[in-house]
C-alpha cells in the first residue's frame, strides 16, 4: 500500500467571497477540482479503502459526504464487500424522507441524507463507517452522527469510523468524536492550523460567452442511483458498464490525442471508472467535475486554481456551477445523470476547448 504525503493530497486555495471560511483544501489526486489521471484517483481512493477495510471488515453501510467525497466513499465501500450498501449524501431536491443535517464551513450548508431502509440498514451492521475528503473540526460529522442517533436509536452504541484522505482533528475533536464511539482512518495526518491564504489577489471565476459547438449524445442505461443508495458490487457493475461503453464509443469515433473526462456535481464516480478503462486501453486521459465550490481565480504560480468558468447547474439551472483549470484536449466526454441537459450542458461545451465533445447520458 503506498504511503501519502502532504505534497501528494494538499494543494490550498482562496474560497471567493465566503465569510465562514476563507480557504479551500484542493486535492490533486481526487478528480473533482483539478484535473488528474483517473488510475491515480482511484489507487488514492483504494488506499484508503483498504486501510478502512483492515480495522472495520464488519462494516456493511458507508455512508459518503456530497459533493467531493462522492466517489471515495464508493470505492471505500468496495473494499469492504460487494454487498456493501453505499449511500451518500446530497444537496439535490427529490421525494422521499431525509435526515437533514449542516456543513457549517460550506459555500453550501444544507444536506440531507435519504432515510427510508436507513433504519433496518443501521440494525444490521455492527459497524458504520463515514466518508469525507478531509476533516478539520468533525463538526460536520458530529452534527450528522447526533441527528441519526436522535432518529435511529440502533446507532447508539454501534462503531463508527471517520475515514478521510486528510484528517485535521484536534485532540478536543477526537475527543468529542470518540465520545460519540467514532473514531478516525485517513491517509495524511495534519495540523489543525490556518492558512495564509490572504496573501493571493483572486477574481471571480470567468461568465461563459455562448458558443455553438457540435457535439453527439449518447445515453446508456444506469439502474442504480447512490443518492438513494446501492449495494455497492452493483454500482461498480454500472460504472464499468460505463466504462465499456465509453471506450467502445472513443474506438469508434477513433479518437486519439488526450482525452477530458468530467463527470457533473454529486456523480463524479462513474467518469473516473470510465477514465481509467481508457487509461487501461493506453488512452492519454484526465478527469475532474463540475462542482459547487467558488473559488478565487490567480495566476501565481504556487496557487492551484489559475482559471476557472461560472456555469449554470445541470440540474438546476437558477444554480451556479464552477469547471476550473480546463486547457485544450483533443476530445471532452461528458458523464452526467442529469434529466435535463439544455441550459447547463450549453455552459459547458461553451467553456471547452476542445475538438470532439461526447454527452453521454446515464
Amino acid at each position: 500500500m503506498k504511503n501519502y504525503s502532504e505534497a501528494d493530497v494538499l494543494r490550498v486555495a482562496k474560497r471567493f467571497k465566503n465569510t465562514r471560511r476563507n480557504y479551500l483544501l484542493v486535492n490533486p489526486l481526487q478528480g473533482k477540482h483539478l484535473p488528474t489521471s483517473p488510475k491515480s484517483a482511484l489507487d488514492m481512493m483504494n488506499a484508503l479503502g483498504q486501510r478502512v477495510a483492515q480495522k472495520f471488515s464488519a462494516a456493511r453501510l458507508v455512508i459518503g459526504f456530497a459533493e467531493t467525497a462522492t466517489a471515495i466513499g464508493a470505492v471505500v465501500a468496495k473494499n469492504l464487500s460487494d454487498d456493501c450498501f453505499y449511500l451518500q449524501t446530497t444537496r439535490e431536491n427529490f421525494s422521499g424522507t431525509f435526515v437533514e443535517f449542516l456543513e457549517e464551513h460550506s459555500h453550501a450548508p444544507e444536506q440531507k441524507l435519504f432515510a427510508e431502509n436507513l433504519s433496518e440498514l443501521i440494525e444490521h451492521t455492527p459497524e458504520i463507517i463515514f466518508v469525507d475528503d478531509e476533516l478539520s473540526t468533525g463538526k460536520t460529522l458530529l452534527n450528522i452522527v447526533r441527528q441519526l442517533k436522535s432518529n435511529f436509536p440502533a446507532l447508539t452504541g454501534k462503531k463508527i469510523c471517520a475515514a478521510s484522505i486528510i484528517n485535521r482533528l484536534s485532540e478536543e475533536n477526537l475527543a468529542a468524536l470518540a465520545n460519540e464511539n467514532i473514531s478516525c482512518e485517513f491517509l495524511v495526518k495534519l495540523p489543525q492550523t490556518a492558512f495564509d491564504v490572504e496573501k493571493f489577489s483572486v477574481t471571480a471565476a470567468s461568465e461563459v460567452q455562448p458558443v455553438n459547438k457540435n457535439f453527439s449524445s449518447h445515453e446508456m442505461k444506469f439502474a442504480v442511483d447512490p443518492r438513494k443508495g446501492v449495494k455497492i458490487g452493483e454500482y461498480f457493475k454500472q460504472c464499468d458498464s460505463a466504462g465499456n461503453f465509453v471506450v467502445d464509443l472513443i474506438r469508434r469515433e477513433n479518437i486519439s490525442g488526450e482525452i477530458l473526462i468530467l463527470g457533473t456535481e454529486e456523480f463524479m464516480l462513474p467518469a473516473i471508472v470510465a477514465g481509467s478503462q481508457l487509461e487501461s486501453e493506453n488512452f492519454s486521459v484526465v478527469t475532474h467535475s463540475t462542482t459547487r465550490s467558488p473559488i478565487g481565480i490567480c495566476n501565481d504560480e504556487n496557487y492551484p486554481i489559475r482559471a476557472g468558468f461560472k456555469l449554470r447547474s445541470f440540474y438546476d439551472e437558477n444554480r451556479t456551477t464552477f469547471i476550473y483549470n480546463l486547457k485544450h484536449y483533443d476530445a471532452a466526454i461528458i458523464m452526467t445523470n442529469s434529466e435535463n441537459l439544455s441550459t447547463g450542458l450549453a455552459d459547458l461545451i461553451s467553456a471547452l476547448n476542445v475538438e470532439k465533445i461526447f454527452v453521454v447520458r446515464c
